[in-house]
C-alpha cells in the first residue's frame, strides 16, 4: 500500500518561511542542500514517529504545498489518477539520485507527488 512519505511547501521567501517554521516548530532547514530552490526540512528524530519534507520556491506550476507518496509503478499509478477522475499536473520526470516523480491532482484541486525510487535514475 503506498505511503506518504514527505511533505513539500512551497515559498515566495524562502527565508522567512525558514524563519517562521523554526520558530514555532524548531525544525531544522538545511541550507546547505538546496539544489537551486530546494532545502530539506528535518521534523524530528528520526527515531519518532513522522515525516520530513521540504522547502521549494514557489513557482506558476507550484503555488501551493503537497503531500508525495511512494509507489513502485509510476505509470501504473498515473493510469489509475487518470482513470478515477483525477489528472496529472506534472508529468513523469526523472529525478537524479531520486528516482521518477510526477504531479496530479485529485477530484477536489488537490495536489500530490508520486515518487518511484529507481537506482538507474542516479
Amino acid at each position: 500500500m503506498p505511503r506518504v512519505i514527505r511533505f513539500e511547501l512551497v515559498a515566495s521567501d524562502s527565508r522567512r518561511a525558514m524563519e517562521f517554521y523554526r520558530d514555532i516548530f524548531n525544525w531544522e532547514f538545511d541550507e546547505r542542500e538546496h539544489h537551486g530552490e530546494y532545502w530539506p526540512i528535518r521534523t524530528g528524530d528520526d527515531a519518532e514517529q513522522g515525516i520530513n519534507g521540504v522547502l521549494i520556491r514557489r513557482t506558476e506550476s507550484r503555488e501551493s504545498a503537497a503531500i508525495l507518496i511512494g509507489v513502485t509503478n509510476l505509470d501504473e499509478s498515473i493510469g489509475k489518477v487518470e482513470a478515477n477522475g483525477g489528472r496529472i499536473v506534472l508529468p513523469k520526470l526523472r529525478v537524479p539520485g531520486v528516482g521518477y516523480l510526477a504531479y496530479g491532482m485529485d477530484t477536489e484541486g488537490n495536489t500530490f507527488g508520486m515518487v518511484q525510487a529507481d537506482a538507474p535514475a542516479t
